[in-house]
């Protein structure tokens, strides 16, 4: 069980924010009032009281909110709970969604102190269901409401689609595949074939979102802007070559030119990547190839299964 410590908003982005002592919750949104609220994966952002009065022990004298964290809540260590944690505070529920961020500018804290919390140690959460919540409130983990589901992430890489100038058709149709097959798409993404971009993208969905499958599209060509695979095996903790092979030599009973497509298969952490090519053709064809036998994978890499031979 946790407390409240504190409940901070901001008007606008890229300030402190001021404790308000209590605030409002909306689905879909997040706190009413606040500037980091809407339509996205990080509405409420959520700090441990404890890792906020040990960064003051070393001298850097903060007050609630000033990291840009909306609750600050005594007895939990957000950094170690897994995404898709989910919290009751009084009618209020919230599902963790990320961990951790990535800093693009260093604020006041940093240059006082040479580092920063909120980057390594605050999280973020999605409203499922309204209410209040106010300072000395208690807060609890409810298992039984977490979603039991695989959860995956879709990445195409197109310099076009990236500008506006092409439609992304396969990163929708590879969403759609993925939900017809049971999964939970947590977030799609489409980003310019930039290798350094491509790699900040993926680890972030794999260590702060802890997508357990992430599929990508394009780039995975002889362009030289073709870089998918470089970007993937850069990140990988383990190689997971086969899933790669399968798709090639399917591929092949199709056209010969599947030959020419560079697309890998590798594993980072606890998150399977997998690289399909961008034709919306091709990505069904491999995708549906495939999509069968990642389950049983995905289950033995998470931990849900423990036994890969066949009686």
């Amino acid at each position: 069980m946790g407390v409240v410590k504190a409940v901070c908003t901001s008007d606008r982005r890229g300030i402190q924010k001021t404790d308000v002592t209590s605030a409002q919750f909306q689905v879909g949104f997040g706190i009413v009032g606040d500037a980091h609220g809407g339509n996205w994966h990080r509405q409420v952002s959520l700090l441990s009281y404890e890792k906020v009065e040990a960064f003051n022990e070393k001298g850097a004298d903060v007050g609630a909110g000033a990291f840009g964290e909306n609750l600050v809540v005594e007895g939990f260590d957000f950094r170690n709970l897994p995404v898709g944690t989910v919290f009751r505070c009084n009618d209020v529920v919230l599902e963790m969604t990320q961990i951790g961020k990535e800093c693009h500018t260093h604020c006041q804290i940093y240059q006082k102190m040479g580092e920063c919390i909120m980057p390594t140690q605050g999280v973020f959460a999605e409203v499922r269901h309204g209410g209040s919540i106010r300072v000395g409130d208690e807060m609890v983990i409810v298992p039984e409401m977490k979603d039991p589901r695989m959860t995956a992430a879709v990445v195409t890489l197109s310099d076009k689609g990236a500008k506006g100038e092409r439609e992304d058709k396969s990163g929708p149709l590879i969403k759609q595949m993925l939900e017809d097959a049971g999964y939970r798409v947590i977030e799609k993404v489409l980003i310019p074939d930039e290798l350094e971009r491509i790699k900040i993208e993926l680890m972030r969905l794999a260590d702060g979102r802890q997508a357990n499958l992430i599929i990508t599209t394009g780039g995975t060509g002889f362009s030289p802007r073709d870089c998918t695979p470089e970007a993937t095996m850069a990140v990988a903790t383990r190689n997971a070559p086969g899933i790669a092979e399968a798709i090639r030599a399917f591929s092949m009973t199709i056209t010969d030119r599947a030959m020419l497509s560079r697309e890998v298969s590798v594993i980072r952490n606890q998150t399977l990547i997998v690289n399909l090519p961008g034709s919306p053709k091709a990505v069904s064809e491999s995708l549906g190839f495939v999509l069968p036998s990642l389950k049983h994978g995905l289950d033995i890499l998470t931990g849900a299964d423990a036994e890969c031979a066949r009686s």
